[in-house]
């Protein structure tokens, strides 16, 4: 992995073998296993986890909470949160600190698009768990249908209910 200035790679930042970065990253405090590719203007936070060869697509960001597993794919603009109820100010209008809210935990299961072999819609806003091999679309995202075939997904696709 070659170093240079387009990269802001924190010293408590754990690289697998063969991670490739693209110029204008950002990490700090995370984990990226081996063979794993992270594109430009993507910034991936402290206590974030992404597993062994993913691809984490540009100006995606990946926040405290999230862990990605194995053989995931982060399309581009991909913007994960980890706060339901995100507030600059408490109760008593005080500027919050880490102290006043609680991480909320993401988890990408392996080989998904967000959820298990699952495949989520360019745009969509994903509010609750996608079922595995879904697929969903739309703000919230909605299931639209399922891969029967996990070999050819394209040609053989059933809508929800038709033998989940």
């Amino acid at each position: 992995m070659a170093m240079d200035s387009y990269l802001c790679v924190a010293p408590d930042v754990k690289l697998g073998r063969d991670v490739k970065l693209s110029k204008f990253v950002n990490l700090y405090g995370c984990e990226i296993g081996d063979e794993t590719k992270v594109g430009a203007f993507v910034e991936v936070q402290k206590n974030a986890k992404i597993g062994r060869r993913c691809k984490i697509s540009s100006h995606t960001f990946v926040c405290e909470g999230v862990t990605i597993e194995d053989n995931v794919f982060i399309g581009h603009g991909v913007t994960f949160i980890n706060d339901s109820y995100p507030r600059a100010t408490s109760s008593e209008g005080r500027l919050q600190t880490e102290a006043d809210w609680h991480v909320e935990e993401t988890v990408v299961k392996r080989g998904a698009s967000i959820g298990e072999n699952a495949i989520v819609g360019a745009g969509s806003t994903v509010t609750k768990d996608v079922p595995e091999n879904a697929i969903v679309a739309g703000n919230p995202a909605k299931v639209l249908r399922f891969i029967a075939d996990k070999g050819h997904p394209e040609l053989s696709l059933r809508g929800p209910g038709e033998g989940d």
